[in-house]
């Protein structure tokens, strides 16, 4: 039986996916997501990642500060323990727990996986400190200074003993966290490139319109919208212990292009609130396109694989208590998801169908003959 740092740097693959750059970018999003954590928690404003010189990854919040006191009495691991012990729970975490991996060890992980850390907390007036090696304190935790304000600062260095590269992508960073802004109209969140310093640059995101900005850039690469109205809207289920946040258009002929999350981590390979998505689609259109006697009664439904071509949509869900399938946890599995997602997107869609005639006449012609082609 190996001790949890000896199993972490065995068997790094096992905790962040791999030695590789995706393993390299999934390490640094562990110490991120605890960072957005206290964002969407209410507990922080914002988030600042800076890519230093140094080869290294300091990430820092304006929450007030881990605890460096006993864990144990308060309830919650403290600032030592969540860096040098494994931190399990039972389940994936709530609705604002946007770390990827299964219990509480984001942390502990990191640590073990760099070469250098150094953890600083503002609170309460100190500014502490404390440095590790490979998950090792090598200096005590001091208060080193009188401070204002207050915060979490987590700076390392990915270990080139582990990662077959250590030089983050930019772009690929980027990415996520525009995305997690997306995701989180609350999160304000900016990403830093200091390590050529003639070639530094910098990025902020946030998205007070959420959803309905995401759909754009998917389309970013595609020619202008047949129908550009964004069909979107963000509500809360009792049903389902969560909330749904949708966003769809047509684009015009072309493939279908979903997106989907569930407490802000993609869901790469679907789930129910996808199927829900699909559902409340079909059975909208059908429904319209029956009303007005485009269909008759003896014409079979039309098929949601033709009703979703050159359709872009976004459906993101954050449940109080997901349930995700599938070896990489790539699939949600709450079933009452679906029947809440589809009600919801019928509903929505229906509206904007009558309350759009004219658009809504065109879609359902160009269904009806892509349909009639079969």
């Amino acid at each position: 039986m190996l001790e949890p740092r000896e199993a972490v740097r065995k068997r790094p693959g096992m905790y962040v996916g791999s030695t590789g750059e995706r393993g390299l970018h999934h390490l640094v999003f562990d110490v991120v997501d605890r960072a957005v954590n206290e964002v969407l928690t209410g507990r922080a404003g914002c988030v600042d990642i800076t890519l230093t010189p140094d080869g290294g990854v300091r990430v820092a919040d304006d929450g007030p500060g881990l605890s460096v006191e006993d864990g144990e009495d308060i309830g919650s691991p403290n600032l030592e323990a969540l860096l040098t012990r494994m931190h399990w729970r039972p389940g994936p975490g709530g609705r604002y727990d946007v770390a990827p991996l299964d219990g509480g060890i984001g942390l502990f992980v990191a640590n073990v996986l760099s070469s250098r850390m150094t953890a600083e907390v503002w609170c309460e007036g100190v500014h502490w400190g404390r440095e590790y090696a490979r998950g090792v304190p090598v200096t005590a935790l001091t208060d080193a200074e009188p401070a204002t304000g207050s915060g979490t600062a987590i700076a390392f260095r990915p270990d080139p003993e582990i990662f077959g590269t250590t030089d983050c992508s930019f772009d690929t960073l980027a990415d996520r966290f525009r995305e997690l802004a997306l995701l989180n109209r609350d999160l304000e969140i900016s990403l830093t490139d200091l390590r050529r310093p003639a070639e530094s640059r910098s990025v902020r995101f946030r998205s007070p319109d959420g959803m309905r900005e995401f759909v754009p850039i998917l389309d970013a690469q595609a020619a202008a919208p047949a129908y550009p109205d964004i069909i979107g809207f963000e509500q809360e289920d009792p049903r389902m212990a969560g909330r749904m946040e949708v966003a769809f258009r047509w684009r015009g002929p072309g493939e279908e292009r979903i997106r989907s999350f569930a407490n802000s981590r993609p869901t790469s390979c679907g789930g129910t609130h996808v199927n829900g998505l699909r559902d409340g689609l079909a059975a909208a259109v059908n429904a319209y396109a029956r009303a007005r006697q485009l269909l008759t009664a003896t014409d079979p439904d039309l098929g949601i694989d033709r009703i979703g071509e050159g359709l872009t949509a976004v459906v993101s869900v954050k449940l109080d208590h997901p349930e995700f399938e599938g070896s990489t946890r790539g699939v949600l599995g709450n079933a009452e998801v679906r029947a809440c997602v589809a009600q919801a997107v019928r509903e929505h869609l229906a509206r904007w169908l009558e309350e759009h005639p004219e658009q809504a006449a065109a879609l359902i012609d160009r269904i009806l003959r892509g349909a009639d082609q079969d």
